[in-house]
């Protein structure tokens, strides 16, 4: 299962990410560990994009605050996680 955001590494995530592609790209998996590799590979591409989209967000939201270099918290359409 994918951490939630606030425990998740990209890195960490990018890097298993990659492994899985080299795994799958072999040829070597059977039918059903090639889906299981597939729906984690899934999973991990999601959690990547949003956590991409987040920085994206708070990156617009300094730029916007240029003068004042102040944070702001945001907050995902998924709601915040608790």
């Amino acid at each position: 299962m994918v951490k939630k955001a606030a425990e998740f590494d990209f890195e960490k995530a990018l890097g298993e990410l990659e492994a899985l592609v080299e795994k799958m790209e072999q040829g070597e998996l059977s039918l059903e560990e090639s889906l299981r590799q597939f729906e984690r590979g899934i999973a991990l591409t999601r959690a990547c994009q949003k956590a991409l989209t987040e920085a994206e967000q708070k990156v617009q939201i300094l730029m916007q605050n240029a003068g004042t270099a102040a944070l702001k918290p945001f907050t995902s359409a998924d709601g915040p996680e608790d």
